[in-house]
């Protein structure tokens, strides 16, 4: 009689032989490489269309956006021709809010002697604008038409809609310029502000114009206060890069948002924000042309 001893080792030695070989495990993936910044990705910004702001603090210089906001656009460059900002102060900051600006008469009441703005909180935005889309979310679509970041209506509803377009708007991320203004919203003038921290809750309440590309330090540096009590900060000379005099050139390239540089680099920042990521979280390279 065969023993059970035996019988068990012959199933053992069986089992050792028909048993598959197991599969070394893989090594985890990591995440794919970033391409590196070509010189062909760098869009440089029209002279006409930046804002040199002086000030006691530091140089900020900001890219304006006349396909979101172009009556308060020309404003700023009229103003600016005229030298109608130079030695006026930042009267009224707010540490995680805003800087404010553009009075002449340093009381958040005064103005040019232009006529009030009307409101350009909206845009109408066609399927031509140039728009990078990042976000779709409650049926609306964030991204940047250049280095501004932009609310929209969703592209179904333009589809939807009979003239093509949807409504567009400039989001308060860091570094944004909006027209302040009184209760009325067609009462922008001249008094203007520079977002320090993020303040979703004023989109679409305020016209959004412009956003500094270099010295976002120095508006976070400026004296807090409501008002601000003496001495204050203010801007020595507020002129257009296209209007500077010779010597003093100001040309700055910042990086195409649709580079695949930008798209790897925003998609690790997009991963790692999780579901708290929006578009104030990217960072827009910028560089100095000018530099030596």
């Amino acid at each position: 009689m065969t023993s059970f001893r035996m019988i068990l080792a012959a199933a053992v030695a069986g089992s050792l032989v028909a048993a598959p070989a197991f599969a070394k495990p893989k090594k985890p993936v990591g995440p794919a490489p970033i391409p590196a910044v070509r010189d062909t990705d760098w869009v440089a910004v029209d002279p006409d269309n930046l804002l040199v702001i002086d000030t006691t603090r530091g140089r900020i210089v900001a890219e304006l956006y006349p396909a979101l906001a172009p009556l308060t656009v020309e404003r700023i460059k009229i103003l600016a021709r005229q030298h109608f900002f130079d030695g006026q102060t930042f009267f009224r900051v707010i540490d995680q809010f805003m800087a404010q600006t553009g009075d002449p008469t340093n009381t958040g009441t005064g103005g040019s002697t232009l006529p009030d703005l009307a409101a350009e909180f909206t845009f109408r935005r066609t399927p031509s604008f140039d728009f990078l889309p990042m976000t779709v979310e409650h049926g609306e679509t964030t991204g940047f038409h250049g280095a501004m970041p932009v609310g929209s209506q969703s592209d179904t509803l333009m589809s939807l809609s009979a003239a093509g377009a949807v409504n567009g708007w400039g989001m308060f991320c860091p570094g944004v310029l909006g027209m302040a203004r009184a209760e009325k919203p067609d009462s922008a003038n001249s008094q203007f502000f520079i977002i320090r921290q993020t303040s979703s809750s004023i989109d679409q309440r305020y016209t959004a114009f412009g956003r500094v590309l270099q010295g976002l330090e120095f508006v976070r540096l400026i004296k807090v206060g409501e008002p601000v009590t003496p001495p204050q900060d203010k801007m020595t000379r507020v002129r257009l890069g296209s209007d500077l005099p010779p010597g003093e050139t100001v040309a700055i390239s910042r990086l195409d948002v649709k580079s695949p540089n930008f798209t790897a680099t925003s998609a690790v920042t997009k991963d790692r924000k999780g579901p708290d990521f929006t578009v104030c979280d990217v960072d827009i390279p910028v560089k100095d042309l000018a530099a030596k």
